[in-house]
């Protein structure tokens, strides 16, 4: 069974050694995503809500492209730049998922400048 990359139509290709999403039988691994408008690769808002939105829009075009929905997301790892944010993170993720929320983890690390949230997912699929 072969791994197949997955790169959401008018995405910029990734200049560092990784794909969007690598889907391998009925798994799809979505890459860490950070607040990146997808075609500009410019930073999209300046507040936790504003990012953990863009970065959720993110992750689903790259499971959409992978057959995949938010439906499907069995994990998803989230990464804060600070403690303090945690709470508004969660708001807006919440906005993304219905009941039934995701397995997840959150760690709190550097991320580069004026990025303040990271998010990465599994799915399965049927």
């Amino acid at each position: 069974m072969a791994k197949v990359a997955i790169h959401p139509e008018g995405t910029k290709i990734p200049t560092v050694p990784l794909t969007h999403g690598i889907r391998k039988g009925n798994i799809l691994q979505v890459a860490g995503q950070v607040a990146f408008h997808p075609s500009t690769n410019e930073i999209v808002g300046t507040t936790v809500t504003e990012q953990t939105r863009q970065v959720m829009h993110n992750v689903r075009a790259i499971l959409e492209a992978g057959g995949a929905t938010l439906d499907d997301v069995v994990m998803c790892r989230v990464y804060l730049t600070d403690t303090a944010h945690f709470g508004e993170m969660n708001d807006a993720y919440r906005e993304f998922f219905e009941e039934s929320f995701p397995a997840r983890t959150t760690v709190y690390v550097g991320l580069p400048e004026n990025l303040l949230v990271e998010i990465d997912a599994l799915a399965v699929l049927d």
